[in-house]
């Protein structure tokens, strides 16, 4: 059977035989009662699986390997910024966890109980993430690139009872105070204050107290030694809530169950990323981000491989720093961004030549569309498979993929290549009528999604419902990216369909960009779009009107209202103050006319925009 024909077997197989195939699946993870069914999908779009069944993250994920395997390094940690490297082994992990899980036991938190960690790359990070699925409590783990009010609008929304931080990070040799930030949020927040937890790094920071902090490492010294038992939950329950930017001003709660993200993450190392318990992967991403959550920290850990947990930037010391460790630790499957290959490329491929990559066997890429000619170049620089993949915040793993540990089929330079287990993909025009090869439309999903997909917005079923489930005519999940896919049936990403700006792989959304800049009192009304950029994918170029008779602020002036209040990342490239923008005559902001303009292109016709002055008004600008 050729690998072309293997991978259809088992695609059809999850579609058409779905619960019996992801019974299968499920077999790969401890359950310490089974499960009821495999499935419930009585109330649509909900999809709750395997229900009934008790497990536990944190028992799957460094208890059950200690016995087996607890002398094999789990976390290998990196730091180029602070010049460390760390070995830790399951069964060091094991206390570690346990130790910290004890320590939210006498900080009140429990089953159900949300955690907000806003911590840099460091190992206590994950220690913190699976003490707190160990004792069914929600983590939520904040990006440390974000700043206050961001900080704050989460911290609003998933009400935690504890945050835990540090006192800052470090990014290319540079400072990053994290506790002024919390600091500031938490000034900020409507909710009821959570504690907080402080780990100190030794870092220059300017000196900044919270009231009541607790100092992480007096507190942790109470309980050397002591083990707590894991809490046994429903496979439903949730396990964390990760935010990811919208066409709406305020962020979504993207809740991830319990036994469906386990399956979905461990069968996803066996078939798709092909790495086997102890095999070595490396994720250079962030823990903030959703390929930190599933692979770096779960998907490894779950598996029995090792994981490397890197703190810096991938040009710092030199372009070769990660080929270097590949080499060192013997790294089998690398995933990162084509940010970060479009960032190395720029640097040239005899940083790759000069190392020993014998054991890297396969590079996945995802974050972005990946054009064909970075595809191209990575490809021929390390003479190894590179694999694109497409996938999002709410699924948690690959929508769109080849299969390493199955056999790859023909790779196609610029393709995710095809539709991954349990997603029925299907391609629709603007009136919701299904396409066929080589037509361009919106790529949707059949529902139930597969396991380890995305539950619900917490504590927000409606809106959840309305922003995924409503546009086409019968109920389908909307990716809200155009594709198209050829006569071979291979997919090609066409960018998004509706107003999320994907700068080097980070979601942000036009409307939290526009209202940072509305914000500042000189402002009357703005307008964000993101343009192509070579390198991070899309560069944001913000539009603003000012208030009649207002003192006019400088571009940078704004520009820095929107890094204070989101982060660095969405401070716009381009800034441009206009007597107005072109709108509909209902009042909307026409932002793909914007962005055409913005990008060189022609807008088109336009026959509902109110004033037809206004596109010259931006053509002028952006001049």
């Amino acid at each position: 059977m050729s690998n072309q024909e293997a991978y259809e077997k088992m695609y059809r197989r999850s579609i058409d035989d779905r619960e019996a195939f992801w019974d299968e699946q499920a077999q790969l993870i401890h359950w310490h009662k089974p499960y009821d069914r495999v499935l419930d999908y009585d109330d649509p779009p909900f999809a709750k699986w395997f229900p009934g069944g008790l497990t536990n993250i944190c028992y799957n994920a460094v208890d059950r390997h200690v016995a087996e395997r607890g002398d094999q390094t789990a976390i290998i940690w990196v730091s180029t910024e602070v010049d460390k490297r760390e070995h830790m082994s399951y069964r060091e992990l094991y206390r570690q966890v346990n130790e910290m899980a004890s320590l939210l036991l006498e900080l009140g938190i429990g089953q159900g109980d949300r955690v907000l960690i806003y911590l840099p790359m460091m190992p206590e990070a994950i220690v913190a993430m699976l003490a707190c699925v160990r004792i069914g409590a929600i983590h939520s783990v904040v990006f440390g690139g974000f700043a206050a009010l961001a900080l704050a609008s989460r911290i609003d929304d998933a009400s935690p009872k504890l945050v835990i931080t540090a006192d800052g990070g470090m990014r290319g040799g540079k400072i990053a105070p994290y506790k002024p930030l919390l600091s500031e949020g938490l000034a900020a927040v409507t909710v009821e204050k959570p504690a907080v937890l402080v780990l100190n790094r030794g870092l220059d920071t300017p000196p900044c107290p919270i009231e009541g902090e607790i100092d992480f490492a007096s507190a942790i010294a109470r309980h050397a030694g002591k083990e707590v038992p894991p809490v046994w939950v429903d496979s439903t329950h949730p396990s964390y809530i990760l935010y990811t930017s919208g066409t709406t001003g305020r962020p979504k709660g993207v809740q991830r169950d319990t036994g469906g993200h386990m399956v979905a993450m461990r069968q996803s190392m066996k078939h798709i990323y092909g790495v086997e318990p102890g095999e070595v992967m490396f994720a250079g991403s962030d823990i903030g981000w959703v390929v930190g959550h599933s692979y770096i920290v779960y998907a490894p850990l779950l598996t029995g491989a090792t994981t490397i947990l890197y703190e810096g930037l991938p040009i710092r010391p030199d372009p070769g720093i990660w080929w270097s460790l590949v080499a060192e630790y013997g790294v089998n499957c690398l995933f990162t961004s084509p940010t970060a290959i479009r960032l190395l490329k720029k640097t040239g491929a005899e940083w790759i030549t000069r190392h020993d990559l014998s054991s890297l066997r396969t590079m996945f890429l995802a974050g972005e569309p990946l054009d064909k000619e970075t595809h191209r170049w990575v490809t021929e620089a390390l003479r190894i498979p590179v694999v694109d993949n497409y996938w999002q915040t709410e699924t948690g793993w690959p929508i769109l993929t080849n299969f390493a540990g199955l056999g790859l089929m023909e790779l196609k330079f610029g393709s995710p290549t095809k539709p991954s287990f349990g997603y029925d993909t299907v391609l629709l025009d603007e009136t919701g009528a299904e396409l066929g090869a080589n037509t361009k439309g919106s790529l949707m999903v059949r529902p139930p999604l597969p396991p380890g997909c995305m539950s619900t917005i917490w504590g927000d079923d409606a809106r959840f419902v309305k922003t995924y489930f409503s546009s086409a005519k019968e109920m389908l999940y909307a990716t809200f990216d155009y594709a198209i896919f050829d006569d071979d049936g291979y997919y090609f990403i066409m960018g998004r369909n509706d107003d999320v700006i994907n700068v080097a792989g980070h979601r942000l959304g036009t409307r939290e960009v526009e209202e940072a800049l509305c914000t500042h009192p000189a402002v009357a009304e703005a307008a964000a779009v993101g343009i192509q950029d070579q390198l991070k994918g899309q560069e944001i170029v913000a539009f603003v009107v000012l208030m009649t008779n207002a003192v006019p602020p400088t571009p940078e002036e704004l520009k820095n209202v929107v890094a204070r209040q989101i982060g660095g990342i969405a401070k716009p490239k381009f800034l441009h103050i206009v007597p107005g923008l072109p709108k509909t005559r209902s009042g909307k902001v026409i932002r793909r006319a914007i962005l055409a303009i913005a990008e060189g292109r022609d807008p088109g016709d336009l026959p509902t925009i109110e004033d037809a002055k206004m596109l010259d008004v931006i053509r002028n600008a952006v001049k």
